[in-house]
């Protein structure tokens, strides 16, 4: 508890009780994305820190001089508020509140209360820090976010003895999402893999994604993970990655896009359009369904499914603008050509 302030103005009274509610608002926003919008804990645990140490400072007497009836400047607005849609405005504008809020306290403090300006002080600088984490814990989400609207190829693995030299072969051509799916192996040879082709996916500036397993893809730092409909939930798949991370769901049907749009999904599968033999059993599901994900569908979506560079007509036509291939590229003889040609026919050439 700071010691009680020397008599100041009644004006500097409630010049302090409103800078104190001011900060501690502000701190409170940027606690609140952390806690509902990024999950990070160890963030919000900072800015309670933050906030319940100035709420210790914000004494009786700043409140008792509080009169907004004749504060001039409450409830005015500014059109720049009106132009923060996006979560990381909000982060950057509170953060800039706060800020001002507390230099404010630092330089009216001195002379009647130089606890709550010392600590306002303290405050302000620990908050310059914790704002480069708040924005790049916004910026990694919201990066992949933004790269995976721009992509429209998305190559998935399949086994093969030349696999890093195909997909290498792929990222050259201009594919920037790729997938790791592999069913067979041990853990230790899976993680080989994936890391190899994580590090080749960085050195290209693409996405990388894998399939089930959520262990692995922390493992490796993946950029995010692949889910099923038999596979882990997405909320605890999301409650393990973290906000930052991708996570795509495979839907046959509408219902389930809509399920995995209600879950937080990033992105879906939509398919398969042809029989494939990398979904043995599963009955195709034609256009009909890509037709129904393009009206409907409020995240990318990813026609999948005996796709190749001669078939994309038709999935454009039904209003698909992406797709995901295995056979197409692995298999191809020449993985690079068969990707440029895949890129060029979906308007995407490096």
């Amino acid at each position: 508890m700071t010691a009680a302030p020397t008599s100041p103005e009644p004006a500097v009274l409630r010049l302090l009780d409103a800078n104190l509610d001011r900060a501690r608002e502000g701190l409170r926003v940027l606690e609140d994305w952390c806690r509902f919008g990024l999950d990070r804990q160890d963030l919000v645990a900072r800015l309670k820190d933050l906030r319940q140490r100035l709420g210790r400072c914000h004494l009786p007497a700043y409140k008792a001089a509080r009169h907004t009836a004749s504060d001039g400047g409450a409830g005015l607005a500014h059109p720049a508020q009106a132009e923060r849609t996006q979560p990381a405005q909000v982060v950057a504008a509170n953060a800039g509140r706060a800020q001002e809020a507390l230099r404010v306290l630092e330089e009216f403090g001195r002379a009647s209360d130089p606890l709550l300006a010392a600590e306002a002080a303290a405050i302000r600088y620990a908050l310059y820090d914790l704002e480069v984490d708040l924005m790049r814990a916004c910026g990694a989400a919201a990066g992949r976010r933004e790269q995976l609207l721009r992509c429209h190829l998305y190559l998935i693995t399949s086994p093969s003895t030349h696999l890093l030299e195909t997909v290498a072969a792929a990222l050259e051509a201009g594919v920037r999402l790729v997938q790791y799916r592999a069913k067979e192996g041990d853990d230790l040879e899976r993680w080989q893999e994936a890391r190899g082709l994580r590090q080749l996916c960085s050195s290209h500036g693409a996405l990388f994604i894998i399939n089930d397993r959520v262990d692995l893809a922390l493992a490796v730092e993946a950029d995010g993970v692949h889910l099923g409909q038999g596979d882990l939930p997405p909320a605890e798949a999301r409650r393990l990655l973290g906000p930052d991370r991708l996570i795509g769901r495979s839907t046959h049907r509408i219902e389930q896009l809509r399920q995995a749009v209600a879950d937080g999904c990033d992105y879906v599968g939509v398919g398969p359009i042809n029989a494939t033999p990398t979904k043995p059993g599963r009955e195709p599901v034609g256009l009909a369904y890509v037709r129904q994900a393009a009206a409907e569908s409020p995240i990318p979506f990813f026609a999948i499914g005996g796709i190749e560079a001669t078939t994309v007509a038709p999935v454009q036509a039904a209003g698909g603008c992406r797709v995901a291939v295995v056979r197409a590229i692995i298999e191809a003889s020449d993985p690079g050509a068969a990707s440029l040609q895949l890129l060029k026919s979906l308007g995407e050439e490096a």
